[in-house]
């Protein structure tokens, strides 16, 4: 259940969050192959491996395959999210990268090989799909030549953000688990308390919020997208009982799992 979309090649604009449905947005998940986001218009903030930062026109943000991220999306924000297929990975960088394009040659360019790549995708012309995995595969010299100009964020190259990154990626590979806070401090040798210190320095959050919102997104999904029975996600989810997990979900979105379920627009991909 971990991909909001599948991870055949994909493009489609981030939708605006409002009210109930900004979780699909702004909630930490993740997914089995990258994204590559393009911000055409607006401004808001994405977290990215527990690191919080604003974006802008004429941005690129780059997630690798299994990293923890949420963004806001605002009415005034246009921007689009590019699924790049497994098997192209490798022409993408292992890190997450945010590009800031500022050279109004290439935003142009930029802007044009998206719509390129959209109008292959949409297309019914013989071989579209694969004349839009070679428009992919141009995209991604585009925006390695990019990366020649780009420069680190130092914030990402702190202690704390290194840290954070690093209960990020934990949390992703040990979310379904039950644990605490505390058993993953343990687990990165640090206490609960430096942890949750680090966290609100990075994306002004709790170690604890980080870990909730992670888990909650995964149940909504869950809901929204199977008829697994309420008392089976608990299970899947590292909860005790399904009470406790009702009682969790409530907290949280002030709806009950079933009256979630039962009043959410399911999600097509």
């Amino acid at each position: 259940m971990r991909d909001e979309m599948n991870n055949s090649l994909d493009l489609r604009a981030l939708s605006h969050g409002t009210g109930q449905t900004r979780w699909r947005t702004e909630a930490m998940r993740s997914h089995s192959s990258p994204r590559l986001i393009y911000v055409g218009k607006g401004q808001g903030r994405i977290t990215i491996a527990g690191l919080t930062s604003g974006y802008g026109p004429n941005n690129l943000v780059f997630i690798p395959a299994g990293t923890m991220y949420g963004i806001e999306v605002g009415n005034t924000v246009y921007a689009q999210i590019l699924t790049i297929p497994a098997a192209m990975a490798s022409e993408w960088p292992d890190e997450p990268v945010h590009l800031r394009v500022r050279d109004v040659v290439s935003q142009k360019q930029l802007a044009l090989q998206f719509d390129l790549l959209e109008a292959e995708l949409r297309s019914g012309e013989t071989a579209h799909t694969r004349a839009a995995h070679y428009q992919l595969g141009l995209l991604s010299v585009l925006f390695e030549r990019q990366l020649d100009h780009h420069e680190e964020e130092a914030r990402r190259a702190t202690t704390q953000a290194r840290l954070v990154a690093a209960y990020t990626d934990l949390v992703e590979r040990k979310y379904r688990s039950g644990w605490g806070v505390a058993q993953y401090a343990a687990a990165l040798g640090v206490t609960p308390t430096h942890l949750t210190r680090c966290c609100r320095v990075t994306c002004n959050r709790s170690a604890l919020a980080v870990l909730n919102d992670r888990i909650l997104y995964e149940a909504r999904l869950m809901l929204n997208r199977s008829r697994t029975p309420v008392k089976d996600i608990a299970t899947a989810l590292g909860f005790s009982s399904a009470a406790y997990f009702t009682r969790s979900f409530q907290a949280a979105t002030g709806q009950t799992p079933s009256a979630f379920r039962k009043a959410t627009t399911p999600l097509l991909h």
